[in-house]
């Protein structure tokens, strides 16, 4: 494989740039296929729950999709805990991350935040304030980001519950992972 001329980049010639140019390109081309494997790995983390990490993300996209939300937001409920893995502590923020370059605003800040609101149904367990969230109550989107707890995630952990597939979701996935929005935010 070719690769560039320089060992730092401030060295780098139009050459180098438009050969790595190139290959990010095919290398962003094939995000949809890695988020699905990233999705797929979920089957084998966090265990303690009574669904798995894969089962608990298509339960939120089916719920969502089955609500007749936009497919970005289905999107959104399928990867929104993908992050649990290699961020256990900020997972909602590197969704949200992951994310941002290929939905709205409105998406990236409920996945970014999805977590701590999370913490409403659980947070007085420890000893802590389940209220939280309230500090973001005056902004325009925090009745969606409640909305998307209540019905996207925190009811998703059913191991009777029917989900689709991964399979089924695998179009939407390179829909929304094939149309970058702004490239550099």
């Amino acid at each position: 494989m070719e690769t560039v001329s320089f060992a730092r980049m401030a060295d780098g010639t139009a050459e180098d740039y438009r050969l790595l140019a190139t290959l990010e390109e095919e290398h962003v081309r094939q995000l949809p296929e890695r988020i699905m494997q990233a999705l797929h790995a979920l089957e084998n983390t966090l265990p303690g729950y009574k669904v798995s990490r894969l089962e608990h993300s298509l339960q939120s996209a089916t719920h969502a999709y089955d609500a007749g939300e936009p497919e970005e937001m289905v999107v959104a409920a399928l990867v929104h805990d993908i992050g649990d893995d290699l961020a256990p502590v900020s997972h909602s923020e590197m969704a949200a991350s992951i994310l941002r370059p290929y939905v709205s605003e409105r998406i990236y800040w409920i996945v970014k935040h999805h977590g701590l609101f999370q913490t409403h149904y659980y947070n007085h367990h420890f000893g802590r304030d389940r209220n939280v969230r309230e500090r973001f109550k005056s902004h325009e989107w925090y009745e969606d980001c409640v909305h998307f707890c209540e019905h996207y995630d925190q009811n998703c952990f059913d191991p009777d519950f029917e989900s689709r597939s991964l399979e089924f979701f695998r179009p939407m996935v390179e829909r929304i992972f094939s149309r970058p929005r702004n490239r550099f935010l």
